[in-house]
């Protein structure tokens, strides 16, 4: 923390109000807001601030529309995102009422509203005294997307928004090409840092507390990256053999690429992304943890081969396709409020898309993996089997209970299962 404390209150107020009121990506306002902040204490605050508002979003909206006799103007949106993060440090952060209180008046006078600063801290003192108001986690979750999700998951509804409501546990993956698993946790464990490490995942390290990715020991060397289980899973569900040309390709970051990899220096892998700028970020993924390999990079849309194929057929395609991001809401809380019933419609259109464009650059008995971050059965069991049925060639291989369970043609993971994200995955065989 700073001497005041003010400067990470008022970065974290910007970012709320970019983020709530102008429609603004959550990371991409990270990404301009925290280089500004020295002290990487600094950095970490705004980034819990901003988590936790938008969690905890529908309660504080509650608390201000019952507090306040006069509601907010339109004006006041950016004193509106202060106290959603004044409401935060004292509610879910649970820090302490006087250094929350006190900075967070002194960022209103920084931000041009000392005329505010009273009404400021006489909110945020009632919130001290009376706690925030109770909310139903599905307050947050826009109505088309709640029956959306209530019909498709009826009976698990309940807890795939409570999940979702919840912070998300630090997963890590151990590059085995630079070392053992358990080698990791006797650094980890000699750092003082608690961890287990599940058995259905290999390379999979799960954190007890949050932790910054500078003090993980060896990981500006590609020693470890942070990724979720659930993502890790894609290289199971893949699991090409020694040597195979693999395809990625939505390959933007970079950690499934990566991964598969780190596994197998010896693939032949080629990553697509439609975003040259997020293709570059996937080069200094694959720098940091595999430089000696020879990846091919394409900036390019993967639904239409004649762009970037050279004719020669792949013995496995990933398609970590777009979806709506459903099970990683936890990761992505401004999901909820920028996700719109019309970018269903052109998701699951670019995902039928890409199955059927890229099917024919997959070699006869080679194996394409179909996995999504979503929860909707739309984008992926129905997607899937509706697939399979216009595809004569193409068979559905099982996958095991490490993949979640049986959804059409594939496996559903849900959040918060064994402390997982969301995922989808489907493995497909192409006929000799």
């Amino acid at each position: 923390m700073t001497t005041s404390g003010t400067a990470p209150r008022l970065a974290a107020a910007r970012v709320l109000d970019a983020v709530v009121h102008r429609g603004r990506s959550l990371k991409g306002e990270f990404a301009k807001a925290l280089p500004t902040l020295d002290d990487p204490r600094d950095r970490a605050l705004v980034e819990a601030i901003c988590f936790a508002a938008l969690r905890e979003r529908a309660r504080y909206a509650a608390a201000l529309d019952a507090w306040v006799a006069k509601p907010l103007a339109r004006r006041d949106d950016p004193l509106k995102a202060l106290l959603y993060a004044g409401f935060a440090q004292l509610d879910a952060l649970q820090l302490p009422a006087h250094a929350a209180v006190d900075a967070t008046v002194e960022a209103a006078r920084a931000m041009g509203r000392a005329h505010q600063a009273g009404m400021v801290n006489a909110l945020l003192r009632r919130a001290q005294r009376e706690g925030l108001p109770a909310a139903d986690p599905a307050q947050a979750w826009p109505a088309w997307l709640l029956a959306e999700l209530r019909r498709d998951w009826p009976d698990d509804a309940d807890a795939i928004l409570a999940a979702s409501a919840a912070p998300a546990p630090l997963w890590l993956r151990v590059n085995r090409r630079l070392g053992t698993r358990e080698a990791y946790l006797e650094r980890l464990r000699d750092a003082g840092i608690d961890a287990t490490a599940p058995d259905a995942l290999p390379d999979a390290v799960r954190l007890a507390g949050s932790r910054a990715v500078a003090d993980l020991p060896g990981f500006e060397d590609g020693a470890v990256s942070v990724q979720d289980a659930s993502a890790q899973a894609v290289a199971d569900a893949l699991a090409p053999a020694p040597g195979a040309r693999v395809l990625d390709a939505c390959a933007a970051p970079g950690g499934k690429a990566a991964h598969l990899l780190e596994r197998d220096p010896t693939l032949r892998l080629v990553a697509l992304d439609i975003d040259a700028r997020r293709l570059r970020r996937t080069a200094e993924t694959l720098a940091r943890v595999s430089p000696a390999h020879d990846v091919v990079l394409k900036a390019a849309d993967a639904t239409w081969p004649p762009e970037w194929w050279d004719g020669i057929a792949f013995d496995g395609v990933l398609i970590d396709a777009p979806c709506s991001a459903t099970g990683i809401v936890r990761r992505q809380p401004d999901i909820l409020l920028h996700r719109r019933e019309s970018d269903l419609d052109a998701l699951v259109a670019t995902q039928m898309a890409l199955l059927d464009a890229l099917w024919p650059v997959l070699a006869p008995g080679g194996t394409l993996v179909y996995a999504t971050c979503s929860l909707l059965v739309r984008e992926n069991g129905v997607q899937v089997d509706a697939f399979l049925a216009r595809t004569p060639d193409a068979v559905a291989e099982p996958l095991d209970d490490r993949f979640g369970r049986v959804a059409g043609a594939g496996r559903q993971r849900l959040p918060g299962e064994d402390g997982m994200d969301g995922f989808f995955y489907a493995r497909l065989r192409k006929a000799t």
